[in-house]
C-alpha cells in the first residue's frame, strides 16, 4: 500500500516566520534578529527568502548597514505584529479574567497633552479593578501618522489620537472636542501684536483652513519642541500662541487665555484601536473608563465662554 503523500508546504508565512520578520524590523539586521530569537544568521536569511517567495514581494533591503523593510515589508511587519499580538491575548480572552481580574500588558500610545490629562484617571481606576494589568504608555508626537500609526503598525493596542481621515480604517470614537484659544503673557495690552511661538504638532488638518484665513497671525519666530515649551516661552513674554485646550490645562497664572470667538477652530480627540483588538477585554475596559471621564480640564485665566466649550463631546 503506497505511503500517504506529505502535506503541501504552507503558502502563507507561519508564526515563527512572522516573529523573524518583526525581529528584523525592530533590531535592524539579520544577525541581531537571529541573536534575539536564538537563530543563526543563515536561518534568518532562509526564513526571509521563504516569506518573500510566499508573499511574492521583496520584504527587506539588505546592505552593509543592516536590513531595512521595503514599503511592502513595512506592511507585512505591521500585519505580523498585529497577528502576534492577537495570539498573545487569546489565552486570557478564552479563559476570561481570573480572581484577580485581567492580567498582562496593555500598550497605549498618546500625544503628550492627552497622556497628561486624559489617561491618568482612567488608568488609575482600571488598575484598581485589575491590579494584574500593566499599562505601557508611550508618548508619540502627533506628526505624520502619529499615534494612529502606532496602532496600525501593531506597536500599540489603543491610541489617544487626533481623529481625522487616517482613523477611518480603525475602530475609533471621539472623547472630547478641544477649542483653540489665544495665549499671551498676562495683562499684555495687545496680544495679537506679539510674534508667534509655535511647535510642529500644532496647526494640523483640523486647523489649517482657519489658520490660512487669519491675516493677523505672523509666521512663527520660535519653533519649540512641544506645547509645554511654548507655554514657558509665552509666559516669559517671548510671544503669543494659538493652542488647544488640553495643552492649556497646565497654563501658568503668568499667561492669559482668550476665546477666539464662535469661528475658532477645534480638534476632535478620541481613542483608536484595531478591529481585532476592539473586542479584547483589556481594551474594552480601558475604553469604558475613558468614556466615563471624557471632560476637558479647564485652563487658568479663561473666560466663561471658553470654559463652556471645555465639555464632554457627544458620542
Amino acid at each position: 500500500m503506497p505511503s500517504p503523500s506529505p502535506p503541501p508546504p504552507p503558502t502563507e508565512p507561519t508564526l515563527p516566520e512572522l516573529r523573524v520578520l518583526v525581529a528584523i524590523a525592530e533590531h535592524g539586521s539579520f544577525t541581531a534578529a537571529g541573536s534575539r530569537l536564538g537563530l543563526t544568521q543563515s536561518a534568518v536569511s532562509h526564513t526571509v527568502r521563504t516569506c518573500e517567495r510566499k508573499l511574492g514581494v521583496v520584504l527587506f533591503d539588505r546592505g552593509r548597514h543592516g536590513a531595512r523593510p521595503t514599503e511592502a515589508g513595512l506592511r507585512a511587519v505591521a500585519r505580523a505584529r498585529r497577528i502576534l499580538r492577537l495570539l498573545e491575548t487569546m489565552r486570557d480572552e478564552t479563559r476570561g479574567p481570573g480572581p484577580a481580574g485581567l492580567t498582562g500588558p496593555l500598550r497605549i500610545a498618546a500625544f503628550r497633552s492627552a497622556a497628561a490629562h486624559l489617561l491618568p484617571g482612567p488608568l488609575a481606576r482600571l488598575r484598581a479593578r485589575h491590579p494584574g494589568l500593566t499599562p505601557e504608555v508611550r508618548i508619540v508626537r502627533e506628526i505624520g501618522r502619529g499615534t494612529t500609526g502606532e496602532v496600525a503598525d501593531g506597536r500599540a493596542d489603543l491610541a489617544i489620537a487626533t481623529l481625522d481621515d487616517s482613523s477611518a480604517a480603525m475602530v475609533s470614537a471621539r472623547l472630547v472636542t478641544e477649542p483653540y484659544s489665544l495665549v499671551a503673557p498676562a495683562d499684555h495690552p495687545d496680544p495679537r501684536s506679539l510674534p508667534l511661538v509655535d511647535w510642529a504638532e500644532n496647526c494640523g488638518s483640523c486647523t489649517r483652513d482657519w489658520w490660512s484665513r487669519q491675516d493677523w497671525i505672523p509666521p512663527a519666530t520660535i519653533d519649540a519642541e512641544d506645547d509645554s515649551v511654548v507655554l514657558s516661552m509665552v509666559a516669559q513674554g517671548l510671544g503669543m500662541a494659538i493652542m488647544p485646550a488640553l495643552s492649556l490645562a497646565s497654563a501658568p497664572s503668568t499667561v492669559t487665555v482668550t476665546d477666539l470667538g464662535e469661528e475658532r477652530p477645534t480638534r476632535a480627540v478620541g481613542y483608536v484601536t484595531t478591529p481585532e483588538l476592539a473586542g479584547s477585554a483589556a481594551v474594552r475596559e480601558l475604553i469604558r473608563e475613558l468614556r466615563s471621564a471624557r471632560t476637558l480640564p479647564p485652563a487658568q485665566g479663561t473666560s466663561s465662554a471658553f470654559q463652556r466649550e471645555c465639555t464632554t463631546s457627544p458620542s
